[in-house]
């Protein structure tokens, strides 16, 4: 962070930001919404470095947040509730449409509160016991979503899922129609991607506050020894159930993001591996170390796309041999043992623990 406070060298980061997503829509939209997707998964990784990498609680049920934050997105912009619920269509009619200042706070808050509920009886245990008791908990809930789909109280609509989800509108700007500036079109990927940056940023600078702030170096402490931290007057249990809380809360916005970016969601975006790929971004790329999580969190989402172009040449010169379904998960696998192998603390862990 340091190395970004000389303003020539802000400026030249705000001028690359903001020249990004035009110069990927030069090159294709697919490339735009890589980028969307990635931009989405660095806050999730954000989110999840705050329980990981700064309280040092290993958390593998993090989708369960996400999932929240993106139902919630869905039925405040859907028809769902209004196609089973009388009170729901004599509020909203046809289907609500809630302004993006509604729907993004909360879905991070009911988020938090969900983190809340978790923590508060389970934040006694450490270790493996909790990451047990949290993967539980993701499947219980993605499961609860997939069974509160059948009459007579159909909230999630099930497997089928909930579609099609309203986009937000943004200060009066559909993000669901191309925009004219200037005589330039830009896609409705491009702008959910200047969109998606701006949280993306400001979710950054709030980890950075944190991290510095007291609450941050208490969580550090708990990270490093719960049994000194607790014998130096720190109350450990509510700094931890106030880690998972802010986690969650960051989970429950990229989780809204999400929703109104796909214009439909369904239990099979939230599964288990999901959480798991997010905790291997945190530990790939450096816990408690934030540029070392934001390039963790950017190569292992940009990495299934790059090796798209690697997967396809190995699947002819095999001919047809080798799946490729199966092989760029292999290579993502080999890729990530290796460097696991060589840099055991991260690509770019925290001084100290190189």
């Amino acid at each position: 962070m340091r190395a970004l406070r000389s303003p020539a060298r802000l400026l030249g980061l705000a001028a690359l930001l903001l020249a990004l997503p035009l110069c990927l829509q030069a090159a294709g939209s697919h490339w735009v919404r890589s980028l969307d997707l990635c931009l989405l998964y660095v806050m999730l990784a954000l989110g999840m470095n705050v329980v990981v990498g700064y309280a040092g609680l290993l958390d593998l049920g993090y989708v369960a947040f996400y999932a929240m934050g993106a139902y919630l997105c869905a039925l405040l912009n859907s028809a769902q509730l209004s196609e089973h619920f009388a009170w729901a269509a004599a509020l909203s009619g046809s289907g609500f449409s809630t302004a993006w200042w509604v729907t993004v706070p909360v879905a991070g808050a009911v988020a938090a509160l969900l983190g809340l509920l978790l923590g508060a009886p389970t934040l006694r245990l450490r270790g493996d016991y909790l990451a047990v008791v949290t993967l539980g908990f993701g499947e219980v809930l993605r499961l609860l979503i997939n069974n509160l789909g059948a009459e007579p109280v159909n909230i999630t609509n099930g497997a089928r899922g909930i579609g099609p989800v309203g986009p937000l509108q943004v200060f009066g700007l559909d993000l669901s129609r191309p925009l004219l500036l200037a005589g330039h079109e830009i896609a409705p990927v491009t702008q959910h991607a200047y969109l998606f940056l701006a949280l993306t940023l400001a979710t950054l600078l709030a980890c950075h506050r944190l991290q510095r702030s007291r609450i941050g170096r208490a969580w550090m402490a708990i990270r490093e020894d719960e049994v000194a931290a607790e014998a130096m007057g720190l109350p450990t249990s509510r700094l931890k159930l106030l880690a998972f809380a802010v986690g969650a809360g960051f989970g429950g916005v990229a989780g809204a993001m999400f929703s109104s970016f796909q214009g439909f969601i369904s239990p099979e975006s939230f599964t288990l591996q999901e959480s798991i790929f997010i905790v291997a971004m945190v530990v790939f790329g450096g816990m408690g170390h934030l540029p070392g999580v934001l390039l963790g969190a950017v190569i292992l989402a940009g990495l299934p796309e790059a090796l798209r172009y690697v997967a396809g040449p190995l699947q002819s010169w095999s001919e047809g041999r080798l799946d490729a379904g199966i092989l760029r998960p292999l290579l993502i696998a080999l890729t990530m043992v290796g460097t696991m192998l060589v840099r055991p603390h991260g690509l770019w862990p925290a001084k100290g623990r190189g």
